[in-house]
């Protein structure tokens, strides 16, 4: 079974976490019940954007980096406090814990910045939000701000904006698994 961390971090947008609890459970149910999804973050109970209440599997100091197969990272909203969780040391370390294990990550919007500060990103080609502020901020960790909606670097994936959100998830099983069951799944939801 491969096992997909979600990490999360206060003021998370839910509906770019979904995408990989949706893409990740429509496979563990309906394509080829490989994979799995757990939650994680600072603390057991946080908010996503728009102040919704969410109980997390796994704290961050709970969680062994060799039990995951892959990391996905949601944006969030500056205003719900994403950058203090996104930012803290230890939301980085686990994101560092990921990339020296040579596993999967992938982000959506805002959620490469996180990725750009903890420096796994440093010489690598992104992307994120689509926004002059954030774009220089993720230039600014050593990253080659690529202007497209989605980038891979040698098992990192960045993405533009919410709009991209449900083929990240979609690639991410593709790399889990295969592209031909990436395709069933994505048949399965109605997405192509």
């Amino acid at each position: 079974m491969k096992k997909v961390l979600l990490l999360l971090a206060d003021g998370f947008e839910t509906f770019e976490a979904c995408v990989f609890i949706d893409v990740i459970g429509w496979n563990l149910v309906e394509g080829d019940c490989t994979t799995e999804l757990f939650t994680c973050a600072l603390k057991k109970e946080i908010k996503s954007s728009f102040n919704q209440r969410f109980i997390v599997d796994y704290q961050i100091d709970e969680i062994n980096v060799n039990d995951f197969d892959a990391l996905a990272i949601p944006g969030g909203f500056e205003v719900y406090g994403f950058y203090e969780d996104a930012y803290n040391e230890k939301f980085l370390d686990l994101i560092r814990g990921f990339r020296a294990n040579n596993k999967l990550i992938a982000s959506i919007c805002v959620g490469a910045l996180p990725m750009g500060k903890s420096g796994v990103l440093k010489g690598k080609k992104g992307t994120t939000y689509n926004n002059p502020v954030r774009r220089e901020a993720l230039q600014g960790f050593g990253v080659e701000v690529i202007h497209q909606p989605i980038v891979m670097d040698d098992q990192l994936i960045t993405s533009w904006n919410p709009s991209t959100a449900v083929d990240v998830a979609l690639l991410l099983l593709e790399l889990l698994t295969s592209k031909a069951n990436a395709d069933h799944v994505r048949q399965l939801m109605g997405f192509q």
